[in-house]
């Protein structure tokens, strides 16, 4: 009897513990309570054959800066980096530009004029009205040659740019107008300001009469009348690409540019060429 109860027992104890089983997964499945007691979320049961991972944390990465702001640059000024009130220093090109201030002279410009067309390169002067009256034909002799002119006030006035806009532009165009009569219908693109002391109100009466505000990059000081040798090693120094040059040909005793100025010439048209405004 032993014998045939025995596989009936085993089936009965095999059902009990599938049963068994199956509500034990039943109840691993479902919802744990919550703070108030009701189901929230499903707490799953970890399978002990699994080797835990342990979380580790983000790990910094340096960061790479971003790209740095670009330089002040104005519209009006053809893309060109500006200097103080809005007014150009440079060309925008690797070339530079020779500017010479103060003229014309009788005995200094002509010599410049010489050696700019020996180097056939050709620059900017900037003319005071007073002296334009004096010497038309040699602003006659800058324009026929290929030069750029810029307007460098009446009669070198320091502290024009503390007058009222109204006492600016009568003095801007009564030098405009000394320009016209020496080279009917020249062009005056430029002026720039005496001593750079540049005001709000000067650059805005330039650029109201269409003449871009006209700054400097180098400055040899050669208006303090240094030796040819400091003015050519200030300018060569002081140099870059796109560097727009201060250098004078009237105002006093002009020698020492003059002197200076064919090795100056020769060495920036071979290291970044020179180009006119």
């Amino acid at each position: 009897m032993f014998r045939r109860a025995a596989p009936a027992a085993l089936l009965t104890l095999s059902i009990l513990l599938l049963g068994g089983c199956a509500n034990g997964d039943r109840r691993s499945a479902q919802p744990a309570p919550d703070a108030a007691g009701s189901p929230s979320a499903t707490v799953p049961v970890p399978d002990p054959t699994e080797p835990t991972t342990p979380v580790r944390p983000p790990t910094s990465r340096p960061t790479t800066p971003g790209p740095t702001k670009s330089p002040t640059r104005s519209p009006g000024n053809g893309g060109k980096k500006t200097g103080p009130f809005d007014t150009r220093r440079l060309t925008g090109s690797k070339a530079v530009a020779l500017t010479f201030d103060d003229g014309p002279h009788p005995i200094w410009t002509p010599k410049v004029l010489d050696q700019l067309r020996e180097a056939k390169v050709r620059a900017t002067f900037c003319l005071v009205g007073t002296k334009v009256r004096q010497h038309p034909a040699l602003v006659a002799r800058i324009v026929r040659e290929g030069h750029s002119l810029c307007n460098h006030s009446w009669q070198h006035d320091l502290e024009l740019g503390k007058k009222s806009e109204a006492d600016i532009r009568a003095n801007l165009e009564r030098t405009n107008r000394e320009i016209a009569r020496a080279v009917p219908g020249a062009k005056v693109g430029y002026y720039r300001q005496p001593g750079g002391k540049w005001t709000s109100a000067v650059t805005k009466v330039a650029q109201s009469m269409g003449m871009v505000a006209l700054h400097w990059d180098v400055d040899p000081r050669d208006w303090d009348k240094p030796d040819a040798a400091t003015i050519r090693q200030r300018v060569l120094h002081q140099a870059r690409a796109g560097s727009i040059v201060l250098l004078h040909d009237g105002g006093g005793d002009r020698a020492n540019t003059v002197a200076a100025c064919p090795q100056i010439i020769a060495t920036l048209r071979k290291q970044y060429g020179i180009r006119r405004l």
